[in-house]
């Protein structure tokens, strides 16, 4: 069984790093530089640093910021926003990062994610899905022309494993930044129809909330605002989780009067 990885998601704004509310509302939160040494200390398993314009402005990601926070950076790094060719993805990885997050290049060329597999291995190719809820229906997010799309989370999802991506980063847009709970049944769907790991990301409260995703099916909780805003830190949440009988990395104290 694979252990469950808490995964804080650090979201760029050109060189600062910012907290967006379903992708909109931003509240600065400073330099990404500080933020890798505070989590380095928080017993977290990976990090997720994502340039959150780079693709609505036809830019990629700062490879020197990239370069700055991998060596203050002591767990696995994934690094996206803007990766369009082989190329930008050997640069972000010459930089420091041990994986990529692909997201808006895989929708527009599928085969983009089939090239970087072949290359680059599919442990280091992650497709971020961005998934907005119209009514009752899922549909995933563009962020190139901040609308939804036609694309049907799910059935993207099951391509991009067959195309050759090694993780799913699930975010919830309607769940961003509201701390009101993981979208449980859009996680339920998107880890019912692949075999590869699946980080649930948007909208934990709490450390109960990273436990009903991953019995929802998540291999990993991806979060931001919960750490930022609240007391909750990610030993807490491992600590529920192992309460739960659901294995972690770096096995938590447990404290069971909490």
């Amino acid at each position: 069984m694979l252990k469950v990885r808490i995964i804080p998601v650090v979201l760029l704004q050109g060189y600062s790093v910012v907290k967006t509310i379903r992708f909109q509302e931003r509240r600065n939160l400073g330099n990404p530089i500080t933020v890798a040494r505070i989590y380095n200390t928080r017993n977290v398993d990976e990090l997720v640093l994502l340039d959150i314009d780079a693709a609505k402005k036809n830019t990629k990601i700062d490879s020197f910021t990239v370069e700055d926070v991998a060596s203050e950076c002591f767990m696995p790094l994934t690094v996206g926003g803007g990766l369009r060719t082989i190329s930008d993805i050997s640069e972000v990885l010459a930089r420091g990062a041990d994986k990529v997050a692909i997201n808006t290049q895989a929708c527009l060329e599928g085969n983009f994610i089939e090239r970087a597999s072949a290359v680059f291995g599919a442990q280091c190719i992650v497709v971020s899905i961005d998934v907005v809820k119209i009514g009752d229906v899922y549909k995933v997010y563009s962020h190139s022309n901040g609308t939804a799309t036609d694309l049907d989370p799910v059935g993207w999802a099951k391509k991009a494993e067959s195309l050759g991506a090694g993780e799913i980063l699930l975010n919830s847009v309607d769940r961003d930044g509201m701390m009101d709970g993981c979208d449980t049944l859009l996680v339920s769907s998107i880890c019912k129809a692949v075999e590869i790991p699946v980080i649930a990301v948007g909208g934990v409260s709490g450390p109960e909330d990273a436990v009903s995703a991953v019995e929802a099916g998540a291999n990993a909780i991806g979060a931001a605002s919960i750490f930022h805003f609240t007391s909750h830190t990610p030993e807490l949440l491992k600590q529920a989780l192992h309460r739960h009988g659901h294995p972690v990395r770096s096995e938590p104290k447990i404290d069971w009067t909490i």
